[in-house]
């Protein structure tokens, strides 16, 4: 595949990572208006967290679409699944009462979890080798680029924002002029997530037209020439029995979980932090939360440079020190605004940097194509499921006004020293190699 061919498949593909990301954070973002138009308790957002495509939800479609896409291809998940996402999405939008907005939250988490295995897959197959990393990190900058344009509708569409006057007049014109109140200031989080329904329509227009991958094609025949069963039970068997495989997993699986279970709860809970423990208003939260993603983009596309150049080693580290200095902040004390934009700042450039790049560029390389996706989607479940449970356990740690985010904070600190030493020593060295030479290598002539 030429260059420009790749870097288009690859922004085609990213967009499942700002659909991602993006839905985690819209519900992030309007989490306090859904809890006072519903008279939600903390439990109940724990519950939202706990089913949504921050947590279950994906971990559900992770483990479904991994395999799907090493079963039917990489092409099969791009023509249908962002039609699941989109009814999810349709969901929220029309919720009037907490099992509607549920049910929403799981569905699109389901589709987000299906499209995630595949796309990091498909753009590592589909890019040239001294062009995989640079293309994760397109990918990554979608992912920050969802929060950062979600968060910036949440902004300006929030009660008193600066377009609050649109959200009225759609709000008096779906549900009456008497509308008032928080079934009213609710309106602009159905606005945030209609903006999610468009851009998934135009990703499922996009992603539906683009071609199989070459490897998935490539793997397929050659089991099919040496008569080998292609089923999923087969692929699931292999995987299991491969001791090179097994070890990938674990260590992948081990510093992705603990760097996620930071950042789920980021990513979920991020402005609803900043309100209670902070002080601020919803559009003040949004705006710093939204600054901190405009870095994350920035910080990774300076990444996109070095990442096929430089050591991998060098960059995780220094990702994960900007992680831990952002835990040692509130450790220190929330004293102030200063103390809220040092935490935003920092980490915002660990998400430039962030264990999940290096989990996705070495996730798809790690495995060879016959269960490549497979292997990520088993990962990919096991590391949001836990997030799910731990997303539970993090509502009663941080209590109802913040009252225990210290204590939370030392929990971080610990999960990010297990990933930093972990990724540390299990470092692999895969640059400038073609994936099948990095299967040849790990696996001989599997």
């Amino acid at each position: 595949m030429s260059k420009k061919s790749s870097l288009k498949s690859t922004i085609a593909v990213s967009l499942t990572n700002y659909l991602d990301a993006g839905a985690i954070v819209a519900g992030a973002s309007g989490l306090t208006l859904w809890q006072n138009y519903l008279g939600l308790s903390e439990v109940h957002l724990g519950w939202l967290n706990f089913i949504s495509a921050n947590c279950l939800g994906a971990a559900i479609g992770a483990i479904i679409g991994g395999f799907l896409a090493d079963k039917y291809g990489r092409k099969f998940i791009y023509t249908y699944n962002l039609i699941v996402y989109m009814v999810g999405v349709l969901l929220i939008m029309c919720s009037v009462n907490f099992p509607m907005l549920l049910t929403g939250f799981l569905i699109t988490g389901i589709s987000v979890g299906i499209g995630v295995p595949a796309s990091w897959t498909y753009i590592s197959e589909s890019s040239e080798i001294n062009h995989r990393g640079r293309n994760i990190c397109i990918s990554q900058m979608s992912w920050g680029f969802g929060p950062m344009f979600i968060l910036l509708l949440g902004m300006l569409f929030a009660p008193g924002g600066y377009l609050f006057s649109w959200v009225e007049s759609i709000g008096h014109t779906i549900g009456g002029t008497d509308l008032a109140g928080h079934a009213l200031n609710v309106f602009s989080s159905r606005v945030v997530f209609c903006s999610l329904f468009v851009v998934a329509f135009i990703a499922w227009n996009l992603q539906r037209r683009l071609e199989e991958s070459g490897d998935w094609k490539a793997s397929k025949e050659a089991a099919t020439a040496k008569g080998e069963d292609t089923g999923l039970i087969h692929a699931f068997k292999v995987l299991f029995t491969n001791k090179t495989a097994i070890k990938t997993v674990v260590f992948l699986t081990t510093i992705y979980l603990t760097w996620n279970l930071v950042a789920s709860v980021m990513g979920f809970f991020q402005p609803h932090i900043y309100e209670t423990a902070g002080n601020l208003s919803n559009e003040y939260a949004n705006m710093l939360s939204c600054v901190g993603w405009a870095i994350v983009v920035a910080v990774t596309f300076v990444l996109s440079f070095f990442i096929d150049r430089l050591p991998h080693k060098l960059f995780y580290i220094l990702g994960l020190a900007a992680a831990l200095a952002t835990w040692f902040v509130i450790i220190a004390g929330v004293n102030g605004l200063g103390s809220l934009w040092a935490f935003s700042i920092l980490w915002g450039i660990n998400g430039g940097l962030s264990v999940q790049i290096f989990y996705a560029l070495w996730g798809s390389e790690l495995f060879p194509a016959k269960f490549r996706a497979g292997a990520q989607g088993l990962m990919f479940f096991i590391v949001r499921g836990i997030s799910a449970v731990w997303g539970l356990v993090f509502t009663y740690i941080y209590g109802e006004n913040g009252e225990g985010f210290t204590i939370a904070a030392y929990c971080m600190i610990a999960l990010l020293l297990i990933s930093l030493i972990v990724g540390v020593i299990g470092c692999p060295d895969t640059r400038g190699k073609s994936l099948e030479q990095i299967t040849k290598e790990r696996y001989g002539d599997i």
